[in-house]
C-alpha cells in the first residue's frame, strides 16, 4: 500500500491524496461505507459500485467470525471474492464490538474473553487470533487489536488501556511479520491511537504509534460520548503528531458536519454507521439540513429527492413525495432509495471537499456548508 499526499488547504489542515492498494486507487479525503457482515446492508454491490461510487467498503471481524466464519470465508477465497466486491476493503479489529459487549467481556493481558451476542458462547480475540481472523477475510487495510476505553474515563484507567493497547500493537506487527497474507494481494496494518479525552495520554499514544512506522494511522476511541468540541480538539491534536506523510483514519465518525471539520484539521479517511442506519429510520442528508421524510410536510412534494448532478441516480428520478408514500406504507424500497442516497451523499461530499483543496477554496466552502448541513427541514 501506498500513500501519495498531493496537496494541502492553504488555510486549514485539509489535504487531498491517493492510497493506492493491490485492489485499486482511494482518492483522499474519503469516506467508507460500513459493509459489516459481508453487505452494506440493503445494497447491491452493483450499486454499491455504480450509484453510490464508493472507492473502499469496510467490514468487521468480529462479525464475520460469527456468521459465516473463517472455515466459509477461507473456501470462498476472502471477502472479496465471497461478496464479489473487487475494490479495497478494510476490517475493524472487532476491539469496538468488545468495547460494546462491556457486560459479556473480559479483558486481560492476553487479549479479550467474551460472550457473543447470538447464542452466548465463549471466545477469545487476542492481537494475533484478531489479525489471523483478517488474515482469513483478506482485508487490504487491517486494524490493530486495541481496547476502545469507554466516555468518561478515569485517568488512570485510561493510562492502564493505552499502554495495553500499546503492548497488543507490538504482538500485532510481530504477527504480520510472521505471517503471510493468504489471496495474492498485500495487507497494511493500521495501529489505533487512544487515551480518551486526556491531551497528554493522546500525545503520548501518538508518539507511540508513529514509533512503529506502520503505513496508516487510526485515531480511535472517539463518537462513544464526547462533546463534539472534545472530539475536534483531539482529533487536531492527532493530526498534529501522526506523520505527515501517511494516512490517517478517523474511526466511526461522523455526522456530514462531522466529517468537513476533521477534514480541515487533517484527516484523510472515515467510516461511519449513521448514513446507512438513519436512513432505514427515514433521515435524509441534503445540503440544505436533513428531512425526516415520514413528516406529512412532504406527501405533496413533488420535487426530486436530490437534483444535484453528483447526487444518487435514484435520488434524481424519485420525488420526496413517492420516497415518502414508501415509508408510510412499510415498502422495503423506501430505505434503500434512502439508503442510496445518504451513502452517495457522503461520497459526493468528501469528492467535493477533496476538489475545493486541490482548487485553493475548501475553506471558504465548509464555513459556508457547515450551518446548513444539521438543520431538521
Amino acid at each position: 500500500m501506498t500513500f501519495e499526499l498531493q496537496q494541502t488547504d492553504k488555510n486549514t489542515d485539509a489535504r487531498a491524496g491517493l492510497l493506492t492498494t493491490d485492489h485499486g486507487q482511494i482518492p483522499t479525503p474519503i469516506f467508507m461505507p460500513v459493509g459489516t457482515i459481508g453487505t452494506v446492508k440493503g445494497i447491491h454491490q452493483k450499486e454499491l459500485k455504480e450509484q453510490v461510487q464508493a472507492k473502499i467498503i469496510l467490514g468487521n471481524t468480529y462479525h464475520l467470525f460469527l456468521r459465516p466464519g473463517m472455515e466459509t470465508m477461507d473456501a470462498a477465497g476472502g471477502l472479496h471474492k465471497f461478496m464479489n466486491w473487487g475494490g479495497p476493503i478494510l476490517t475493524d479489529s472487532g476491539g469496538y464490538q468488545v468495547y460494546s459487549l462491556a457486560h459479556r467481556r473480559k479483558i486481560t493481558e492476553e487479549g479479550a474473553t467474551f460472550a457473543n451476542h447470538i447464542d452466548g458462547s465463549k471466545h477469545l480475540f487476542s492481537p494475533e487470533s484478531s489479525l489471523g481472523i483478517q488474515r482469513d477475510i483478506g482485508a487490504d487495510i487491517v486494524m490493530a487489536f486495541d481496547e476502545c476505553p469507554p466516555y468518561p474515563s478515569e485517568k488512570t484507567y485510561a493510562e492502564t488501556s493505552m499502554h495495553l493497547t500499546h503492548r497488543w500493537l507490538e504482538r500485532c506487527v510481530q504477527f504480520m511479520k510472521d505471517s503471510a497474507p493468504k489471496y495474492g494481494h498485500t495487507q497494511a496494518l493500521f495501529p489505533i491511537v487512544q487515551g480518551s479525552s486526556f491531551d497528554d495520554l493522546r500525545k503520548q499514544s501518538c508518539e507511540f504509534i508513529a514509533g512503529t512506522d506502520q503505513p496508516g494511522n487510526a485515531i480511535g476511541g472517539l463518537s462513544v460520548g464526547e462533546p463534539i468540541a472534545d472530539m475536534y480538539r483531539i482529533a487536531q491534536l492527532c493530526c498534529d503528531i501522526l506523520p505527515r506523510e501517511k494516512p490517517r483514519y478517523l474511526m466511526g465518525v461522523g455526522t456530514p458536519a462531522n466529517i468537513l471539520e476533521c477534514i480541515s484539521r487533517g484527516v484523510d479517511m472515515f467510516d461511519c454507521v449513521l448514513p446507512s442506519r438513519n436512513a432505514r429510520h427515514g433521515m435524509v442528508y441534503t445540503r440544505d439540513g436533513i428531512i425526516n421524510i415520514k413528516n406529512a410536510r412532504w406527501r405533496n412534494d413533488f420535487s426530486a429527492i436530490d437534483a444535484r448532478p453528483d447526487g444518487a441516480p435514484t435520488s434524481q428520478v424519485h420525488t420526496k413525495a413517492y420516497l415518502h408514500h414508501l415509508f408510510r406504507v412499510n415498502e422495503l424500497l423506501g430505505p434503500q432509495i434512502a439508503t442510496l442516497h445518504n451513502l452517495r451523499f457522503y461520497l459526493a461530499l468528501v469528492e467535493e471537499a477533496r476538489s475545493r483543496v486541490l482548487g485553493g477554496d475548501f475553506r471558504r466552502w465548509k464555513e459556508a456548508l457547515v450551518p446548513n448541513l444539521e438543520k431538521r427541514l
